[in-house]
C-alpha cells in the first residue's frame, strides 16, 4: 500500500496499546478483532476516530470551536493520512420519553408536512374541507360548504412536542396511575395488621386510628369489609378525628388528625417525593398506564381529526414503517394533479431515509415506538441510518461492534451497507467479533494476544486466509472452522425436562401474541428470534416481571395469564447496562474488594481506620483532585485536557497513604494490580482471595483493580455483576441475561458457557436472550420466536434442541445453525 492509501499510526499509546504500528487500508472494509480487553476499541476509537475528528475540527474557525464538544489529542506519536472520521459507539445515548422512532430517525418531519398540506381539514363549522392549491400555498382554506375562510393548521400542529401536543399527557403519551390492587395487596390481613400498603410509612401512622373512627372495623381481615368500609380506606372524603396518641415515654394525648385515603396519601407522597430514592419507594404503588385522552397517540384531539386518504396521523403511527411506506407511497397518485409535484417532493424526503431503515431491517418499526424502547441494535442501526443520509465521501466510519442486537439474519444487510459506504469513496473500520462479520472484511488487524497488560499488541494483519493460516492468530481457528463451536454436551429430548419446568401464559403484549411457554430447570435454555420478534417482551416483560412480583408479594402483571415455577426462588437479571456514572467507581469498589482491602490496611496502621483509606470520603484522598486521580484544564476554544492529578500522579491517594504497606505495597500501588497479580500478591487475605478468584473464573483476571467500571464493555460489565451472585447459593435461582455475549470474542464464549455450566451445576436454571449462533449452538433448550419482527412476529415458532432447530422451516434462525 503507498501512502495515501491508508492510514500510518506510530507508536500508539491509548489505554493499553503498547507502541503500537501498524497500517490500516483506506476504502476498504477493515475489521479490529481481539479478545475483550486486548486493546482494538483503544485503536479504533482512541486513535483512529479521535485523531480523525481532531483534525477536521482544528480547519475550523476558533469562534466555532468554542461551542463544540472536541476530543483530546490522542497519545500517539504518529497519525498520517487519516480522514475526517465519524464513530457509531457501541452504546448509542438512550433517548427521553419525548423521542420515539419516528423523531429520531426525522421521518415523522416530511410526515406532518404530508398531513398539513395534504389532509383533509375541518372547518370552524364543521365541514370538511379536501386539500386545495390554496392550503399548499398560503396556509388558509376557504371551506367550499360554507364559504369559511380559517388558518389550516402547520406542521408544528400535528407535532406532539409542539403544538400538537395532547393536553392530558402532556405529548408523552404516558399517565402515572396508581394501582389499586398494590394499596391492599394482602386482603387476608386487617387493617390493624398492616392490610393497607399505603398507610405503612410516608406518614400515616395515624390513619388506621382515624378510619376506625369513620366506622371501619380494623381488627377483620381486609376482604371481610363491606363496599362501604372499602369505598372509605380507598375513596374516604377527607375529614378530621381527635384520635389518642402515646410517646415514647408513655404519655397519653389527643391528638387532631385529618384522615387522608389510601389514594390521597400516595398521591400526596409522588408530588412531594424530591429525590430518585423517594420515587423508587413508590413506584410498586404507580403503573404507568396509557394516556386515556389520547390512547397514548401523544396528540391533542385536533391533530388527530385531519385524515390523509382516509387515515390520521394518530392510527399512522401505530403501523409497521413499511406498511407505513406502502401507504405513503400511494398519496401523490390520489391527489388533483397540480398538488402531485409537491407530494412527490415530501415523499421524497421521507422514502430516502425510510429506505436506508427497511435496508437495515428495522420496517417493523412503528414511527410512534417510544426511543427508549428500543434495544442497542436497533438504536445503532438508526444511526447508521443518519450518516447514510449525508451521501458524504472521502469520511473514515468507524463502528464499535455494529453486529450486537443483530439476528443473523440482518448481518447481511448491515454489511451492504458497509460496501455502500466504501463505494461512494468511504472507509470502513468496524471493530467485531462475529464471524460472519468478520468474513466480510477486506483487511483484519487481530490486537492481542490476551486482555489488558498481556494485550495491546498488533497479533497479525492480513486478508482473511492470511489469518485463518497463522497459528499466532485467536481468532484464525473461528473463521476456517477448525475450532469447534459447541463444547457442552448434548442432552436427550427426555433429559431436557428432567429436573421440571417453568410455565408461562401470556396475553398480547406489544408485538406477543397470546401464547404458552415452557422454560426447563435447571438447564441453559437460548430465546431467539428476529428484531422485534417478541424476546425481551417474553423473558423480562413477562417472565421475570411475573417472578419478581411473585416474590414482592404483588399482582402479576396484567397481560400475564399463569404462571407455575415451583423450585424458583429468586431471579437475578443480569444485563449489560453501564457500572456507575463516573471514575469514582471502579472494579474495586464496585466488586466490594476495596472494603476488604481498606480494612486489611487499617489493621497495618492501629492509628487509622478502614474509612481513612476511602479515596472517595476517607482522610488519605488527594486533597488536589478528590480521590478521582485526574483534574480537568479549561483550555478556552481547545478541548478541556484530561490529565493525571499532578499531586497523586493518579493514584487518588495523598502521599501520606504511602507510609502504610500491606505486604510490601501501598493502597494506591494495590490499586494498580490487575485482578490475577493480586490473587498472587495476597495469598493470606482469604475473603479477599475468593473474591479475585471469581472474578479470574468469568475470565476478568485482566482488568486492574482501580480500572473505572463506565468504561467497561457491555460483556465486562454483565460478568462483573455476577460476580457477588456466583458467591451466593445458587439452588432454586433462575438467572436471566440480556444479550451475554455483547462484546466478546469467540474464546471468551467459551470461558462464558464454563461460567453459566457452574451455575446450573449449582441448582440453577439459566435463560438468555440471544443472537450469537455460538451461544444458541450451546444451549439445552432453544424458544424461537417469530416468523418475522412486530406485527409479522410474537408467536412461538418453535421451541426444541439446537440441534433440531434447523430441521424447522419457519424458523429463521435455524436456517443459520449448522445441524
Amino acid at each position: 500500500m503507498r501512502w495515501g492509501e491508508q492510514v500510518s499510526v506510530r507508536g500508539a499509546r491509548v489505554h493499553n496499546l503498547k507502541d503500537v504500528s501498524v497500517d490500516v487500508p483506506l476504502r476498504q472494509l477493515v475489521a479490529l478483532t481481539g479478545v475483550s480487553g486486548s486493546g482494538k476499541s483503544s485503536l479504533a476509537l482512541g486513535v483512529l476516530y479521535a485523531e480523525g475528528s481532531r483534525r477536521y475540527l482544528e480547519a475550523l474557525s476558533t469562534y466555532t470551536r468554542r461551542r463544540l464538544s472536541q476530543a483530546a489529542r490522542a497519545d500517539v506519536d504518529v497519525v498520517d493520512g487519516v480522514p475526517a472520521a465519524i464513530a457509531l459507539h457501541q452504546r448509542p445515548v438512550v433517548p427521553g420519553v419525548r423521542s420515539t422512532f419516528g423523531t429520531s430517525t426525522e421521518l415523522l418531519n416530511a410526515v406532518r408536512l404530508m398531513y398539513s398540506r395534504l389532509g383533509v381539514h375541518r372547518c370552524p363549522n364543521g365541514h370538511d374541507v379536501p386539500p386545495t392549491i390554496e392550503i399548499a400555498s398560503t396556509g388558509h382554506a376557504t371551506c367550499p360548504t360554507c364559504h369559511e375562510r380559517f388558518a389550516a393548521p402547520g406542521a408544528e400542529d400535528f407535532a406532539f412536542n409542539s403544538d400538537g401536543a395532547c393536553e392530558t399527557c402532556g405529548g408523552t403519551g404516558e399517565t402515572r396511575q396508581i394501582d389499586e390492587r398494590t394499596l391492599v395487596p394482602d386482603e387476608s390481613l386487617s387493617i390493624e395488621q398492616g392490610a393497607v400498603a399505603a398507610w405503612g410509612s410516608f406518614g400515616a401512622g395515624l390513619l388506621p386510628q382515624v378510619v376506625a373512627q369513620l366506622g371501619v372495623r380494623t381488627d377483620v381481615p381486609f376482604q371481610e369489609l363491606t363496599p362501604a368500609e372499602r369505598e372509605t380506606v380507598l375513596h374516604g372524603e377527607e375529614t378530621s378525628r381527635v384520635v389518642v396518641v402515646t410517646s415514647k415515654k408513655g404519655n397519653a394525648f389527643e391528638l387532631n388528625a385529618t384522615y387522608r385515603n389510601a389514594h390521597r396519601v400516595i398521591e400526596d407522597a409522588l408530588g412531594n417525593a424530591q429525590s430518585e430514592t423517594a420515587v423508587t419507594r413508590l413506584d410498586r404503588f404507580v403503573r404507568v398506564a396509557e394516556c386515556p385522552a389520547c390512547d397514548g397517540s401523544r396528540l391533542n384531539e385536533r391533530a388527530r381529526s385531519v385524515p390523509l386518504n382516509g387515515v390520521t396521523l394518530n392510527v399512522l403511527s401505530t403501523w409497521p414503517l413499511d406498511r407505513t411506506s406502502d401507504f405513503l407511497r400511494a398519496v401523490p397518485p390520489s391527489l388533483p394533479a397540480e398538488l402531485r409535484r409537491m407530494a412527490e417532493q415530501i415523499l421524497e424526503a421521507f422514502t430516502a431515509n425510510a429506505d436506508h431503515l427497511l435496508g437495515l431491517g428495522l420496517g417493523y418499526l412503528s414511527l410512534g415506538r417510544a426511543s427508549r424502547t428500543l434495544s442497542t441494535g436497533e438504536l445503532q442501526r438508526v444511526q447508521l441510518s443518519r450518516t447514510l443520509r449525508s451521501s458524504a465521501t472521502g469520511l473514515l466510519y468507524v463502528l464499535d461492534e455494529p453486529s450486537i442486537g443483530l439476528h443473523p439474519s440482518n448481518i447481511d444487510a448491515l454489511m451492504q451497507v458497509a460496501r455502500r459506504l466504501i463505494e461512494t469513496g468511504n472507509s470502513v473500520v468496524l471493530v467485531d467479533h462475529d464471524v460472519r462479520v468478520l468474513r466480510h472484511a477486506d483487511w483484519l488487524i487481530e490486537i492481542g494476544p490476551g486482555a489488558g497488560a498481556q494485550g495491546g499488541q498488533v497479533v497479525a494483519t492480513g486478508k482473511i486466509a492470511e489469518l485463518e493460516a497463522l497459528p499466532e492468530s485467536l481468532i484464525g481457528g473461528f473463521l476456517s472452522g477448525r475450532e469447534p463451536s459447541v463444547v457442552r454436551p448434548r442432552l436427550s429430548g427426555d433429559e431436557v425436562f428432567q429436573h421440571g419446568r417453568i410455565h408461562l401464559a401470556t396475553g398480547p403484549r406489544f408485538t406477543l401474541q397470546p401464547l404458552e411457554a415452557d422454560f426447563p430447570l435447571r438447564r441453559l435454555t437460548a430465546v431467539t428470534g428476529v428484531s422485534g420478534s417478541g424476546k425481551t417482551t417474553l423473558v423480562l416483560d413477562s417472565l421475570a416481571a411475573a417472578l419478581t412480583a411473585r416474590y414482592d408479594e404483588r399482582p402479576l402483571p396484567e397481560h400475564v395469564h399463569a404462571l407455575e415455577s415451583e423450585g424458583v426462588q429468586r431471579v437475578a437479571v443480569v444485563d449489560a447496562t453501564p457500572i456507575g456514572r463516573n471514575v469514582r467507581s471502579t472494579v474495586a469498589t464496585y466488586s466490594g474488594i476495596l472494603d476488604e482491602l481498606r480494612r486489611a490496611f487499617a489493621r497495618e496502621a492501629p492509628e487509622l481506620t478502614a474509612a481513612d483509606f476511602s479515596y472517595n470520603t476517607g482522610s488519605l484522598r488527594c486533597p488536589q483532585c478528590e480521590g478521582t486521580g485526574q483534574i480537568s484544564l479549561d483550555v478556552q476554544f481547545l478541548p478541556d485536557v484530561e490529565i493525571p492529578c499532578p499531586l497523586c500522579g493518579g493514584t487518588r491517594y495523598s502521599p501520606a497513604a504511602d507510609a502504610v504497606t500491606l505486604d510490601g505495597l501501598t493502597i494506591a500501588a494495590t490499586l494498580a494490580l490487575t485482578v490475577t497479580e493480586a490473587r498472587q500478591h495476597f495469598p493470606k487475605l482469604r475473603k479477599l482471595q475468593a473474591r479475585l478468584r471469581t472474578l479470574d473464573e468469568v475470565g476478568l483476571g485482566y482488568l486492574m483493580l482501580g480500572e473505572a467500571t463506565p468504561a467497561l464493555s457491555g460483556g465486562e460489565a454483565q460478568r462483573l455483576k455476577l460476580v457477588a451472585d456466583l458467591e451466593k447459593p445458587q439452588q432454586g435461582t433462575l438467572f436471566v441475561f440480556d444479550e451475554p455475549s455483547v462484546g466478546l470474542h469467540p474464546a471468551d464464549i467459551r470461558v462464558l458457557l464454563t461460567v453459566l455450566d457452574r451455575l446450573i451445576t449449582a441448582g440453577a436454571t439459566v435463560i438468555v436472550i440471544e443472537h450469537d449462533l455460538d451461544m444458541i449452538a450451546n444451549a439445552d433448550h432453544v424458544i424461537d420466536l417469530g416468523p418475522g419482527g412486530g406485527e409479522h412476529g410474537g408467536r412461538i415458532v418453535a421451541a426444541t434442541s439446537p440441534q433440531l432447530l434447523p430441521s424447522i422451516p419457519a424458523s429463521v434462525t435455524g436456517r443459520y445453525l449448522t445441524p
